[in-house]
């Protein structure tokens, strides 16, 4: 297949070609080594200037939408006129996905629309009016790929009669897995040895239903002394200020990706927080199969696809930090793991994800071209 793929540079707090990392870096990368032709332009919502990069089988083409997205607009053409696509992959948000029907209506090509998050709760959807929009290109395209179980309900709610749709949920790259035994892995990080180690890794803000987490270890902290908090990653005010005046807290910054199977490693529990929102309810969490894939016991919040994933003794209701405590002391007394079969690789979903493009391109029934 010749495949072209339209994307958003900067999610989920990474940039997708500096950083090599997650769905949108992944997922053409896994097709690119299934032996299909895969070109991406990538549109910038902050300023990086126009770059072109190849890597991995996959040639990134990146552009600026600020302050002239009319350079998007010529790209957009001379990659396809140079890739000439059979099928388009959009990703992102409601703009690429209106972009890529678009697209796609005029190429006269069959369109798989991805929602690695329920576009429709972005504040750019709303600011935009593209609601209406992004409904009427879900309808349109030839197929829908959604990150969770939950979202793809939600959206078969919302658009009734959308085409076919599959889930395909967030992986773990290659080689993701256990980095050494715990006490190791606890001296690479210069983590305490003897102590019971609680923590998590990604997103530090309320939004993500962190401070579950931060009552629920004041809480577990009466009772067992020697826990400690470990934590990784941006954190918003809240979460900062509790950090600095709670010494029992071991705070390990903005952790790079290929070091997060280290915390892994030397943690007895992790825990993955979220609330119970729109984010929440849509979305596959990475740092469940991350957790999952190095063996790490874990307390997840019941939302979303985690509530189907993990069993529930090990669940707590988002919002409830003293349910959250009691989950948390279980672990630590009798860690019971989730199945590792819940942390798939990346190049495993891009052999779904390619079978979803295939049946697109099968499937494309011949209509007028409309300009």
């Amino acid at each position: 297949m010749r495949i072209l793929v339209l994307a958003k540079r900067q999610y989920t707090g990474k940039d997708l070609l500096d950083d090599r990392y997650g769905r949108l870096y992944e997922l053409p990368r896994g097709l690119a080594a299934c032996g299909h032709d895969v070109a991406a332009l990538i549109w910038s919502y902050r300023r990086r200037g126009a770059s072109f990069r190849t890597g991995e089988g996959v040639r990134w083409w990146s552009e600026d939408m600020w302050p002239f997205p009319t350079s998007h607009s010529k790209r957009l053409r001379e990659v396809v006129i140079g890739a000439r696509p059979e099928v388009i992959w959009g990703s992102s948000d409601a703009l690429h996905a209106v972009l890529a029907t678009r697209l796609g209506r005029k190429l006269h090509i069959p369109v798989v629309l991805d929602h690695y998050d329920d576009y429709e709760s972005f504040r750019l959807t709303s600011a935009l009016g593209l609601i209406g929009p992004l409904r009427q290109a879900c309808a349109k395209a030839a197929a829908l790929s959604v990150v969770s179980q939950t979202l793809a309900e939600t959206i078969k709610v919302r658009i009734p009669g959308v085409g076919p749709m599959a889930v395909v949920g967030n992986g773990v790259p290659e080689g993701f897995s256990v980095r050494a035994p715990k006490d190791e892995a606890r001296r690479q990080l210069g983590l305490p040895v003897d102590a019971a180690l609680i923590g998590t890794a990604g997103a530090l803000d309320s939004s993500r239903g962190i401070d579950d987490l931060l009552h629920a270890f004041a809480l577990l902290r009466q009772r067992r002394p020697n826990v400690r908090l470990v934590l990784a990653g941006p954190r918003d005010r809240n979460t900062a200020a509790f950090m600095a005046r709670d010494a029992e807290v071991i705070d390990l910054g903005l952790l790079a990706h290929d070091r997060v199977p280290w915390l892994y490693s030397a943690l007895d529990v992790g825990v993955v927080c979220n609330r119970d929102s729109a984010f929440g309810r849509a979305c596959h969490p990475q740092k469940l199969v991350e957790m999952a894939a190095c063996g790490l016991p874990m307390v997840a919040a019941a939302v979303g696809d985690a509530a189907i994933m993990l069993e529930q003794a090990n669940l707590y209701a988002p919002g409830n930090a003293l349910a959250l405590t009691h989950r948390l002391e279980r672990q630590l007394d009798a860690p019971s793991r989730a199945p590792s079969s819940i942390a798939l690789r990346w190049s495993e979903l891009a052999v779904g994800l390619e079978a979803i493009l295939q049946k697109a391109i099968d499937n494309f029934q011949a209509g007028p071209v409309l300009v």
